[in-house]
C-alpha cells in the first residue's frame, strides 16, 4: 500500500486485510514495528480524535510523530494555485510539503472543505494537489469529500458489535446549528455499502446527498451485494434497522448560502435523534456518531448515555485501524 486516501481505492481483500491486522494489533501489540520511523501530521483544521489517535498509533508501534498547525507555531500556508502571495500566508504548500517529506517517512494531511463551492468540494482537488506534491506515503485525515480513517474505524466497530454485514444501516441527517462538510457522510455511506449493507440515507427533502457521493456508494454496493437508497420517511427508514448513524451536512441546494441554510434549519429541530427512533429497530440496534457531537441538538442525552451508544468504541477503534494503516504504509515487521 503506497497511500491511504479513500476506502474506495482499496479492493475488498485489502480492506479485509487491514481490519484483520487492526484486530491482531489490538490483541498482540508490536511496540517495535515502526521503530525509528517518523510520521508528519499537517493539520489545517482542528482535531481531537484524529490527532490524538494518530500520535498514539504511531507511538504504540514504536515510531514518533511531528504535528504542524499552519499559522500556529508555523508560517501560515497558501494552498491556492496561481495566487499573488501578498496576504497573510508566507509559504506555499508546493514548497512546504516537499520540505516536510524530507523529514518524515509518511505525511498525514487534514484539510476540510471550503464550504462555498459545491463542485470544488466534490472534486476534492485541494487535498489531491497537496498529496501529489508529497514524495512519501500520504494519509487522508479528512478532506473535502472523504474521511477514510473514520470509515475504517466504523467498519471495525460494526464488526466488533456483531452487526450483520447484510444488516440495515441508516445514515440519518441530524440537526446542527451550522452546515457541516460532506466528508463523513460520504465516507460512511460508502463504507456501509462496501460492507454489503442495506444502506438508507434518511434526510429532509432539501438534504439529498449529491449524486457523485451516492454513485460512489452504489458502485461499492454492486460489488458487495448491498444497496443504497434515500428517503425522507423516518418511520419506514428506521424499521428493522441494525444501526443508526447520526450526522449533519450542508444542503446541496443552499451550499455556501449561510442565510438560506439557517432559515431552512429553523424548522428541523425535530431531527434530534432520541430513544423513540429505536422503537421499531432491530434488537440490539446501536447508535453511531463520529464525534464531536452536540448533545440535545444532534442526539439526546438519553441515547448517548444509554447502552445503545457505540460512540466511545468508535473513537477507540480509530487508533487500532490507523495502526494497521501505518503498519502497511511503512512496512512494519513483526
Amino acid at each position: 500500500m503506497k497511500r491511504f486516501h479513500s476506502l474506495a481505492e482499496l479492493d475488498p481483500e485489502e480492506v479485509a486485510a487491514l481490519l484483520a491486522l487492526a484486530t491482531r494489533l489490538e490483541a498482540a501489540p508490536e511496540p517495535s514495528a515502526l521503530a525509528g520511523r517518523i510520521l508528519g501530521l499537517l493539520f489545517f483544521n482542528p482535531s481531537l480524535r484524529t490527532l490524538a489517535s494518530m500520535q498514539a498509533a504511531m507511538a504504540r508501534l514504536g515510531g514518533s510523530s511531528i504535528v504542524l498547525t499552519p499559522g500556529s507555531g508555523t508560517w501560515k500556508l497558501e494552498t491556492r494555485d496561481g495566487v499573488v502571495m501578498d496576504g497573510e500566508a508566507a509559504e506555499h504548500v508546493r514548497e512546504a510539503i516537499p520540505v516536510l517529506a524530507g523529514y518524515v517517512d509518511a505525511l498525514g494531511i487534514r484539510a476540510f472543505a471550503g464550504g462555498s463551492d459545491l463542485a470544488a468540494d466534490l472534486a476534492d482537488s485541494g487535498f489531491g494537489e497537496m498529496a501529489a506534491a508529497c514524495p512519501v506515503p500520504t494519509v487522508n485525515l479528512e478532506s473535502a469529500l472523504d474521511h477514510p480513517c473514520q470509515a475504517l474505524g466504523d467498519w471495525k466497530t460494526l464488526d466488533d458489535l456483531g452487526i450483520p454485514g447484510n444488516g440495515k444501516f441508516v445514515l440519518s441527517w441530524a440537526n446542527h446549528p451550522k452546515p457541516l462538510p460532506l466528508a463523513v457522510p460520504a465516507a460512511v455511506v460508502h463504507m456501509a455499502a462496501a460492507r454489503g449493507m442495506e444502506v438508507v440515507v434518511l434526510r429532509p427533502d432539501d438534504y439529498a446527498l449529491p449524486e457523485p457521493v451516492l454513485e460512489r456508494a452504489r458502485r461499492a454496493a454492486a460489488v458487495s451485494g448491498g444497496s443504497v437508497r434515500e428517503t425522507s420517511d423516518r418511520a419506514e427508514a428506521l424499521e428493522a434497522t441494525t444501526a443508526i448513524y447520526g450526522k449533519s451536512w450542508a444542503s446541496p441546494l443552499h451550499y455556501g448560502d449561510a442565510e438560506s441554510e439557517a432559515r431552512l434549519r429553523r424548522g428541523l429541530a425535530d431531527w434530534c435523534i432520541d430513544l423513540d427512533w429505536f422503537d421499531a429497530a432491530a434488537p440490539g440496534c446501536r447508535f453511531f456518531h463520529c464525534l464531536p457531537v452536540r448533545r440535545n441538538v444532534v442526539v439526546t442525552d438519553a441515547v448517548l448515555d444509554s447502552p445503545r451508544s457505540a460512540v466511545i468504541g468508535q473513537a477507540h477503534n480509530r487508533m487500532w485501524v490507523q495502526m494497521a494503516v501505518l503498519h502497511r504504509l511503512l512496512g512494519g515487521v513483526r
